[in-house]
């Protein structure tokens, strides 16, 4: 069985170190979770999540140099984060005011400019970077001249 970035396999944890756990996987192969791609937390001891002999599920993500790499927390739901909602009902720190603003409408998009108009401030940014690089090759060639003096 060739294995391909993507596939989903069952396999039993053979090594644990510091920085990941080696996982055998059918046909006699063998792949590596690194730390990271453990768990959707920080982990800081990856034997806290993980023991030798454990079977576990995992996604091959990267194939490099007859390397296999894998993940088991890409198979694990997304952990939901707080939205704006949330937080506006949270009590606000001491010391801070209680009100909040409420957001205003957005504003309407700006109307497209036209190519005259793009030209325009292409042609005066380049302008402006212009002279302040011939404004310094000029304070520069006047220091210069005056050392040799």
């Amino acid at each position: 069985m060739e294995l391909t970035v993507g596939d989903v396999l069952e396999g039993k944890i053979k090594s644990i170190t510091n920085f990941g756990a080696f996982v055998a996987l059918p046909e006699n192969k063998t792949g590596m979770v690194h730390i990271s791609e453990v768990a959707n937390a920080y982990v800081s001891d990856i034997r806290q999540h993980l023991t030798e002999g454990q079977d576990v599920k995992v996604v091959v993500i990267g194939l490099e140099n007859g390397k296999v790499n894998l993940s088991i927390k890409r198979l694990q739901p997304r952990p939901v984060r707080e939205n704006a909602s949330h937080r506006e009902n949270r009590p606000a720190p001491e010391g801070r005011a209680q009100n909040r603003p409420v957001a205003a409408a957005p504003a309407p998009a700006p109307t497209p400019k036209t190519a005259d108009q793009l030209f325009e401030e292409k042609l005066k940014a380049f302008m402006a970077e212009s002279d302040s690089k011939i404004a310094a090759c000029k304070q520069y060639s006047d220091r210069s001249r005056g050392r040799r003096r």
